[in-house]
Parts: structure tokens; C-alpha cells; sequence
């Protein structure tokens, strides 16, 4: 099927209202560029640091900690919260949620939510945000597309248009306030592993490792696991499941600890709304279990939850897990 390019899929579907609503400021840009390459660059550091310094119990306990939090921040809040409704929480959980996934440092939260929703109603077709298929189905091509889906769909200059995408969350004045509190929150996530690891241990230099290892190092590894979702989880892996628009979504084993359940990408397709991803025996959902646990304790509730009919209605055999893209579908393109 010939690509028919973003707009006229727009026009189609939603009438005027257009995909993307402006361009990302110059300063923006600039920030996201500091915002990326330094925590990665104390990732490649971290050996030879760690080989220098030694890595305390301290840095690790910090480093787990806040990258458990705002890991969880963004897996239960953001995504499965506030993008897919697959539950609802009590007004401070809901808020706390969408703090912790803010200090990820991975965007405001009403924007991350508007681009999730995109991606989903464009899954590997045109107006993907960030679909590895979009360069084509040879070997360049799809290199190419997977560096683009990892990192490079963020320094695009066009930005989501939150009015389609999240407009129940711009009428939501608690999101709001969290939204436009993204910057001090980003200097707290930066700032409180060094303040602990200083109360910790009484020394500077604690505070410095906390820094590199509690605010750098973690915010780097949260952020390439994450990547990895929208990169790795759409080429690579097992599909058992029928997806709804037919993408590549695939199950990627390897990082489902890491990512706290989220690369069971596959399940998540099939059923975007449900709050279990991992559906099939032996898939390991951490998320999926602490919502299991904030529903127990009376803090969430309408949680959606696999049944065994809707199951058994995703299933396919056998499971492809080839490197290809979906039959007689052209490749996602930029929106036009």
C-alpha cells in the first residue's frame, strides 16, 4: 500500500486538526541536546569511574533507588495511567505518579503522553513519532531507522499537537501544574542523589559520586531503556499476539526487568489499554504488580486486567519473530 503521508491520514481521520501544532524552540533543542549527551557520557564513563573510584553501596543504594522510583514513574504513571487509562488512582497517587515520571527527565507530562498517543494511533505507519521502519526494509534503511527511533525522532523540530492527543489532560489543572513544573523538577531529580549521598556520608565527595552515579548514570540508563522500547521492541523479538493496526510490536525478553515489565511490547499492542503487559506465562511485569498491589490497598481501582477471552482472541500461530516489516505495508514516513 503506497504511503499516503501524515496529513492526508489527518484530514481522514480527525478533519482540521493536524498531527503536529508548531515547532520545538531553538532552546529546546539546545537543552535536549545537554539533556542526552551528558548522561550518556557518564555511562561511557562509568567503567573506567567506577575502576578509579570505587562504586559505594551508597551510590548503589541511591542509583536503585531513584531509578526504581522514577522508572516506575513513567511505566505506571505516564504510560499506563495517563496514557491508556488502564487504571485509575486515587488524586495523589495520580499526581505522585506524574511527579516521579517527570523527574525521569524523558519530557513534561502532558507532551510525553500526547507523542505515546501518536505513536499508538500511527504504529510503524505514517505520523509514527519514531517507527525503525520509516527509511525502508533494507539493511541501511532500518539501521537507520532504529538509530532514528531510539534518539533521533527527539530533536525533531515538529512537536505533537497536545490539543488532538492529550486534550483530556490539558483540562486536567493537577496535570497542568505538574506539566509546568518540569524544570524544577528536572533540577531536583539532578540535585537530591547528591544531597542525600552528602547527608550519607558527610563528605563531598560522596555528594559527586551520588551525583554521577544517582542523577547522571541513572538518567541515562532509564533513558536508553526507554528508547530501546520504541527502537529495539518494534524490530527485534517474539509476536504471539495479534496487534490491533497490525505493527511490528514485538515481545524483547532480554529487558523486561529493566524495564520493569515494558518490553513485553507485543502483549502491550495487542491490548494498549490493559494494565498487564506481560500476559503470557512466565512474562515477569513489575508494573504490572504494583498496580496489582496499589489495587489491593484501595488506591487504584477500574483496573483492566487480561481475561482469558480477549486473550485467546490476540493469539496467533505461529509466533513470527523475523526482521521484516508488515506485508504489503509501506514504511512509516515523516509527517508531512
Amino acid at each position: 500500500m503506497a504511503s499516503t503521508g501524515a496529513g492526508s491520514v489527518d484530514r481522514e481521520r480527525d478533519g482540521a486538526v493536524p498531527i503536529v501544532d508548531g515547532r520545538k524552540p531553538v532552546a529546546a533543542v539546545v537543552a535536549l541536546w545537554v539533556f542526552v549527551l551528558v548522561p550518556f557520557a557518564a555511562l561511557v564513563a562509568a567503567i573506567p569511574v567506577a575502576w578509579g573510584w570505587g562504586l559505594s553501596w551508597t551510590d548503589v543504594a541511591i542509583a536503585a533507588t531513584a531509578y526504581v522510583l522514577t522508572g516506575l514513574g513513567v511505566t505506571v504513571g505516564f504510560h499506563r495511567c495517563l496514557t491508556h487509562g488502564a487504571f485509575k488512582a486515587r488524586r495523589w497517587l495520580r499526581i505522585g505518579l506524574a511527579v516521579a515520571g517527570t523527574l525521569a527527565v524523558q519530557g513534561s507530562v502532558i507532551q510525553w503522553v500526547a507523542d505515546h498517543r501518536r505513536h499508538h494511533a500511527f504504529a510503524d505507519r505514517d505520523g509514527d513519532p519514531h517507527s525503525p521502519w520509516r527509511y525502508g526494509h533494507s539493511v541501511r534503511g532500518l539501521a537507520k531507522g532504529l538509530l532514528f527511533a531510539h534518539v533521533g525522532w527527539m530533536f525533531e523540530r515538529d512537536r505533537t499537537n497536545r490539543r488532538r492527543f492529550a486534550k483530556d489532560l490539558l483540562a486536567d489543572a493537577d496535570m497542568g501544574r505538574v506539566d509546568r513544573l518540569f524544570w524544577p523538577l528536572v533540577a531536583a531529580s539532578l540535585l537530591l542523589p547528591p544531597a542525600v549521598g552528602l547527608l550519607a556520608t558527610g563528605t563531598w565527595r560522596g555528594a559527586l559520586t551520588a551525583f554521577f552515579w544517582g542523577a547522571l548514570v541513572r538518567i541515562a540508563m532509564l533513558h536508553h531503556v526507554t528508547w530501546s522500547i520504541n527502537s529495539i521492541c518494534h524490530v527485534f523479538g517474539e509476536r504471539p499476539l495479534k496487534t490491533r493496526n497490525g505493527d511490528q510490536a514485538a515481545n524483547f525478553w532480554p529487558l523486561a526487568i529493566l524495564s520493569f515489565g515494558e518490553s513485553w511490547h507485543n502483549g502491550h499492542h495487542a491490548d494498549p489499554t490493559c494494565a498487564r503487559h506481560g500476559v503470557l506465562r512466565g512474562q515477569l511485569d513489575i508494573s504490572a504488580r504494583l498496580i496489582w498491589l496499589m489495587e489491593r490497598l484501595g488506591w487504584a481501582h477500574d483496573v483492566r486486567w487480561p481475561t482469558p477471552a480477549r486473550l485467546a482472541a490476540r493469539r496467533r500461530e505461529p509466533s513470527p519473530s523475523a526482521v521484516t516489516a508488515p506485508s504489503g505495508q509501506a514504511p512509516a514516513r515523516p509527517p508531512r
